[in-house]
C-alpha cells in the first residue's frame, strides 16, 4: 500500500511540476494573466497524456490487441493471475517479434494493458511465462504502471523531437537525450523491479520459475537482434537493449544476476531440494 501511494504521489508531482513549469514561463512572458492560461493549458496537456500515454507506448513497441479466440489459454492464465493479485484482467496485446519480452502499461488497477511478444510465447516454459506475467501484474498492483507509462511517453517524445532538427538532429539529440534520461531516472527507481520480483514470487508460491525466466530472457537478449526506442527500457521485464551509446543512458533495471540472487535467497534450501528430487 505504501509503495502504491508513493507512485501515486510521483504521478501527482509530475503533474504539478509540469503545470508549475508552464506557469513560470507564462509569468515571465506576461504576468498573472498568461500564468493562468499556461497553467490551464498544462493541466489539459497532462490530462491528455494521462489518458493516451498507454496507447502511445503500445504503438512504440508495435503491439496489437490479442483477441480471446487467438490465445484462449493465455487469456485464461492472465485472468487467473489478475484475480490472485486483486486486479481487473488487463487487455492483452501481442508484439510480433522473436525477442522474448513482456511489458505492462496503463492508468491503474482497472485500466491496464499487458503485452507479450511472440518470442516469449515460443521460448518460455509454461511456468516461466506465468512468472513473467505475475511480475508484470505486480507492477500494476504497486501502481508502478502509472508512473512508468507516463514517463516513457514523455521521454520517447523528447527523443523523437530531435528528429525535427534536420542537420541539427545530432546536436538536439545530444541535448534532449540526457534530459529525457534524467527525467526517467528521477522518477523510476531500480527497487521497483526487486519489489515486483518478490511480489510475483509470493503470488506463485515459489521464486524459482521467475528466476529461470529472467535468465532465459537475459540470454535471449544477447542472441536475438532487437531495435526500438531506448526510452521504452523501463517497461520491459529485463533490459533488452545493449548497454551502450544512447541506450546506456536509459538503463533502469538492476542486473539480472542481482535479481536472480535475491529470488533464490527467498528459498535458500532450493539446491538441497533439487538434489533430493534428483536422487
Amino acid at each position: 500500500m505504501l509503495l502504491a501511494l508513493r507512485n501515486i504521489f510521483k504521478a501527482l508531482l509530475l503533474l504539478i511540476g509540469f503545470c508549475a513549469l508552464l506557469g513560470g514561463l507564462g509569468w515571465l512572458l506576461g504576468g498573472y494573466r498568461l500564468l493562468e492560461i499556461f497553467v490551464f493549458a498544462g493541466a489539459l496537456i497532462a490530462g491528455a497524456l494521462y489518458w493516451t500515454s498507454d496507447r502511445l507506448d503500445l504503438g512504440l513497441v508495435g503491439a496489437r490487441e490479442l483477441p480471446l479466440a487467438e490465445a484462449p489459454a493465455l487469456h485464461s492464465t492472465v485472468e487467473r493471475l489478475a484475480a490472485l493479485a486483486g486486479l481487473a484482467k488487463p487487455r492483452l496485446y501481442l508484439m510480433p517479434d522473436g525477442l522474448p519480452r513482456a511489458l505492462v502499461v496503463g492508468r491503474g488497477a482497472r485500466a491496464s494493458s499487458l503485452a507479450v511478444s511472440s518470442g516469449l510465447l515460443t521460448a518460455a516454459t509454461p511456468a516461466e511465462l506465468e512468472a513473467v506475467l505475475a511480475h508484470e501484474l505486480a507492477h500494476v498492483r504497486h501502481r508502478d504502471v502509472v508512473v512508468q507509462t507516463t514517463v516513457v511517453a514523455v521521454a520517447a517524445t523528447l527523443l523523437e523531437a530531435s528528429r525535427i532538427g534536420g542537420w541539427l538532429q545530432r546536436a538536439l539529440l545530444f541535448i534532449l537525450g540526457p534530459i529525457a534520461a534524467a527525467f526517467v531516472h528521477l522518477l523510476l527507481s531500480p527497487k521497483r523491479e526487486f519489489l515486483a520480483d518478490r511480489a510475483a514470487a509470493a503470488m506463485l508460491g515459489s521464486p524459482h520459475s521467475l528466476a529461470d525466466a529472467l535468465v532465459r530472457l537475459d540470454a535471449a537478449s544477447e542472441l536475438v537482434s532487437f531495435a526500438g526506442s531506448p526510452a521504452t527500457e523501463p517497461l520491459y521485464t529485463v533490459n533488452p537493449f545493449a548497454e551502450e551509446g544512447l541506450a546506456a543512458l536509459f538503463v533502469t533495471h538492476p542486473t539480472v544476476a542481482r535479481r536472480v540472487a535475491r529470488l533464490r535467497a527467498l528459498d535458500p534450501e532450493w539446491r538441497e531440494k533439487v538434489r533430493t528430487e534428483a536422487a
